[in-house]
């Protein structure tokens, strides 16, 4: 298991992309002939309200820490992790890796029981070409991720973690 330290958690105040203020703010084509993973509650439930359906959508029923109001329902398989705040479990790896593998026929929804705020980091990481990530910035609006143009800085990322064993 990871665990970001303490110093690293303003790191991630920080959009890893390009932020924008509503879906509305971004060009559609961007989302065109992608593959979509959405991170995130309300970032899943937007995408979904606007008919764009994430091959991926990874969520924690829960928005800003509190029980999420929406209902996240959509054609895909759905799988579960346990993936504690401030962490990226072996589990969360595995399952993101399972998503890949299943999302070549079906779409994917991971419910997290705990928090997906850093799932970012190892869906970048597992990415092909052509993947874009959605996920919320808490008050701010939504980040677009180009995920083959961040795998170094995840990379970085990655020692913001301390490793620690079961």
């Amino acid at each position: 298991m990871l665990i970001l330290k303490k110093e690293g958690r303003m790191y991630f105040k920080k959009p890893l992309g390009k932020l924008y203020s509503s879906l509305n703010d971004i060009d559609r084509k961007i989302l065109q002939n992608h593959f979509i993973i959405s991170i995130g509650d309300a970032t899943t439930r937007t995408l979904l309200d606007a008919s764009i359906i994430p091959d991926i959508g990874i969520i924690d029923n829960k928005i800003e820490r509190k029980a999420s109001k929406h209902t996240i329902e959509y054609n895909a398989i759905i799988l579960t992790a346990d993936n504690p705040p401030g962490t990226i479990t072996d589990e969360i790896w595995d399952t993101i890796d399972e998503a890949f593998k299943i999302a070549t026929k079906s779409n994917v929804l991971i419910t997290v029981n705990g928090e997906e705020d850093l799932t970012v980091i190892p869906a970048a990481l597992m990415s092909k070409e052509n993947v874009i990530i959605l996920y919320g910035q808490p008050g701010e609006g939504i980040v677009v991720v180009e995920a083959d143009k961040i795998k170094n800085k995840t990379e970085e990322i990655m020692n913001l973690f301390r490793l620690r064993k079961p």
